[in-house]
């Protein structure tokens, strides 16, 4: 296979790209934007088309101090979004002051064979300027072999003034096709922010 140059020595003359190069993998599938929205449902696109989804949590902000970011999933046309989940779950966080630091497991934020909405972010303040932010990848989510793995990076401006950094992985223990995705805080809503769906060619 041969290698494609720029055989003028500059990228910035570059004007089209070598018949051989792709021009990107990841294909925007659809935006939602939370308005004191209980939930954030995404009921369509997630089928057989791509073997891998990201979705892409902006400037996520609960109406309430301290409240987590959650999600299941559901197959179908069902909406009871309780499928059995095993998970694990790991953080790093720092206080502002730089007094208390940490890396580890935490045990009670993860699932074994569990069909609670999964930890995704966790103690988001509600203060102006507190968001969460981050992505959650899901794969081959048609598949009617296999379980469905996941994995999810997260990091949030949390209640007390710490900056933390999470990291959730599982497996969605059924080999029946996932369809939907729903978001939602731990209790109240989620006041504002943005989540992208996009496919992954």
């Amino acid at each position: 296979m041969a290698i494609k140059v720029a055989n003028n020595q500059s990228l910035t003359a570059i004007t089209a790209l070598p018949s051989a190069v792709s021009g990107g993998a990841m294909t925007l599938l659809e935006t939602q934007t939370a308005s004191s929205s209980s939930t954030i449902s995404f009921t369509d696109n997630i089928d057989d088309t791509y073997d891998e989804y990201v979705f892409k949590f902006i400037d996520i902000h609960p109406g309430t101090d301290n409240k987590i970011l959650q999600f299941q999933v559901d197959t179908g046309t069902n909406t009871n979004y309780n499928q059995t989940l095993t998970t694990t779950s790991f953080r790093a966080y720092q206080d502002e002051a730089g007094s208390e630091t940490s890396l580890g497991y935490v045990g009670s934020q993860d699932q074994a064979q569990g069909t609670s909405f999964e930890f995704l972010a966790g103690g988001i303040g509600a203060d102006n300027d507190q968001c969460g932010v981050g992505t959650l990848h899901l794969f081959n989510p048609s598949s009617t072999t296999f379980v469905k793995h996941f994995f999810a990076v997260t990091h949030i401006s949390e209640a007390s003034d710490y900056t933390e950094n999470r990291f959730q992985a599982g497996y969605i223990n059924t080999t029946t096709a996932i369809t939907r995705v729903q978001f939602k805080m731990s209790s109240g809503n989620i006041d504002s922010g943005v989540i992208k769906l996009y496919g992954i060619s």
